[in-house]
């Protein structure tokens, strides 16, 4: 039968969650159902994983902790903490070794650890179950803008003509192009024409798509489905693939897949996430692209050719527009550049004269 990519996502989540749960606090049993109603199992592993880390750190490194391993805290030991404490694991988590290896964090990894510690303790004082939040006291690392890193026009299209053709490729390279020419153009064109995230790349059936409006459903973060549309050429490129991908036989439990790896399954985040980075290699090896880079291309893209930043986040997804503005702040560029040309020291007649 069949495996919807999405649940079966969820289903292995929801398993290493418990897997970490069993070396927390027990009461924190409390908080995992109380948050499981309006959160991801996704976000709940993000959770289970930044509140293990913090409860190592309490016992390990804090005096006031030690002397009870992480399985006996209880539900007091929470109003035990200060700012303090919770201003030592920031700067712990900066850089620490575990499992034999090295971990750094910078900003934005710390304020994610911070936002799991914050809605933990949010939950338990919300319910009386601590006197106080003591992480209201904490300020969140500030974060610095990314620079943004897309291909431009031309780096577009020398992408997508590699992917077509296999030229510039090593003969090795060329030899697994032979049986992934087709899939690995219609991906790259969905990516460039739709800019939709990894996640809902590899979670896409064959089913998903309407070739006579030229639209395709998506299951976005937290579950919605919407639609979706694509121009004649991301069209062309994926009625090709699926022509061939027809001919295919899948293994059990990946036949709706639209995405096939080598070994005729759903292909993997993974896999995806290294093809797009042999194909921009190629192009430009300057640049580190990432899936999540195409999608900035589009949205770049679909904002010089709109110029309306809601068009744009509608498109990606985004709840708050502020996130899509933030995302696609290089784009100011344009309009600085457009802005410059308008400014003048003379008018045009007394300059031709």
């Amino acid at each position: 039968m069949p495996v919807d990519y999405f649940t079966q996502r969820d289903d292995e989540n929801k398993f290493k969650i418990r897997e970490i749960r069993k070396f927390l606090p027990p009461f924190l049993g409390d908080f995992f159902r109380g948050v499981a109603q309006n959160t991801t199992p996704l976000t709940q592993l993000g959770y289970a994983r930044d509140l293990k880390l913090f409860f190592e750190f309490l016992v390990m490194e804090v005096s006031e902790f030690s002397s009870k391993k992480v399985t006996e805290l209880d539900i007091t030991d929470l109003d035990r903490l200060t700012s303090t404490h919770l201003e030592m694991f920031l700067e712990y988590v900066e850089l620490y070794k575990a499992d034999g290896k090295i971990h750094k964090n910078q900003d934005r990894a710390k304020a994610r650890k911070l936002s799991s510690i914050r809605a933990m303790l949010k939950y338990f004082y919300k319910k009386d179950m601590i006197k106080t939040n003591i992480a209201n006291k904490i300020e969140t690392p500030k974060i610095h803008d990314k620079e943004i890193i897309r291909l431009e026009l031309d780096e577009v299209e020398r992408v997508l003509d590699i992917a077509e053709t296999g030229e510039d490729m090593t003969n090795m390279q060329k030899g697994f192009h032979e049986h992934t020419r087709a899939r690995d153009y219609a991906m790259l064109s969905l990516f460039l024409g739709t800019g939709i995230r990894i996640s809902e790349c590899v979670g896409l059936d064959i089913d998903d798509f309407d070739f006579k409006q030229n639209a395709f459903k998506i299951t976005r973060k937290g579950g919605n489905r919407v639609i979706l549309y694509f121009n004649e050429e991301v069209s062309d490129a994926l009625q090709n693939y699926i022509l061939e991908r027809r001919m295919v036989k899948t293994q059990p439990g990946h036949e709706k897949a639209l995405f096939l790896s080598m070994q005729n399954k759903r292909i993997s985040v993974r896999a995806v996430q290294l093809l797009v980075k042999k194909y921009s290699k190629l192009v430009n090896p300057l640049k580190k692209i990432t899936p999540h880079k195409l999608r900035s291309t589009f949205g770049t893209n679909l904002y010089r050719e709109t110029g309306d930043i809601y068009v744009v986040a509608d498109f990606l997804g985004h709840k708050d527009v502020n996130t899509t503005r933030k995302h696609y702040a290089a784009i100011s560029d344009d309009i600085r550049k457009n802005a410059a040309k308008r400014v003048r020291f003379r008018e045009k007649d007394d300059i031709e004269n």
